[in-house]
């Protein structure tokens, strides 16, 4: 598995993981090497990348030169993860009160804006605010016309789903990657409730598979530690 997965091995898929999420696009063989200035040709990269691939940690998209992480690949990513404190300047944006809904809904909207991506403020099991789902259109993967369609599907849906998911989700911040995301498979989350003085409520981000999960995940435990401290 990915912890006994030799050092080079495991450089490289980091490296295509932190690719893939910035940019959204298939990761080369060439670009692993030069952008990053490894001591390996070209050649070596591909010989590990096929390995990788035949492990299935990555994969190779229509008919790209260039490969992505699968979910297998995300989930174990995601497992490793040190769980970082949010930066001042993010600090001081979301620094205003939550003590109502019209304020908590001026927070997700600055979620929404900072992450680009979808945010749900759910008040109650059936009073759901959400923001941003014009994000996910935006995203590099959600151009192809079969999962405009299911993002579609989706956002009709998401009262509903937010409606059956609501008691099962932990009162700290998870990660759901792909088939776990209760938003459809082509999809990442980031979901948590939170006990407020007079109700217990839940926030979570909606993006793609290859969403930041580092920074997105420090946005919501610093909002849920708002939330519980007020």
């Amino acid at each position: 598995m990915y912890k006994r997965m030799d050092e080079r091995k495991r450089l490289i898929l980091n490296i295509i993981i932190q690719e893939h999420i910035g940019s959204g696009q298939p990761v080369a063989s060439s670009a692993v090497v030069e952008k990053y200035a490894l001591d390996i040709s070209p050649a070596t990269v591909r010989n590990e990348m096929a390995e990788l691939e035949a492990a299935g940690w990555i994969a190779q998209p229509y008919t790209s030169a260039g490969r992505v992480p699968t979910e297998q690949a995300y989930n174990l990513y995601v497992s490793e993860l040190e769980q970082k404190p949010l930066s001042k300047k993010e600090e001081a944006l979301f620094s205003e009160e939550t003590d109502d809904e019209q304020s908590s809904k001026h927070i997700a909207k600055k979620l929404a804006h900072v992450s680009n991506l979808a945010v749900i403020w759910a008040f109650h099991r059936n009073h759901v605010y959400y923001t941003g789902l014009s994000n996910l259109l935006q995203q590099p993967e959600f151009n192809q016309p079969a999962l405009v369609y299911d993002i579609s599907a989706i956002i009709d849906r998401v009262d509903e789903i937010v409606s059956d998911i609501f008691e099962t989700v932990d009162f700290k911040p998870r990660i759901l990657i792909g088939q776990q995301s209760p938003f459809g498979s082509f999809s990442g989350s980031i979901l948590s409730r939170y006990k407020g003085h007079e109700h217990t409520g839940l926030i979570g981000l909606i993006g793609p598979v290859r969403m930041d999960y580092e920074k997105n995940l420090a946005r919501v435990s610093y909002l849920i530690n708002k939330l519980t401290a007020n």
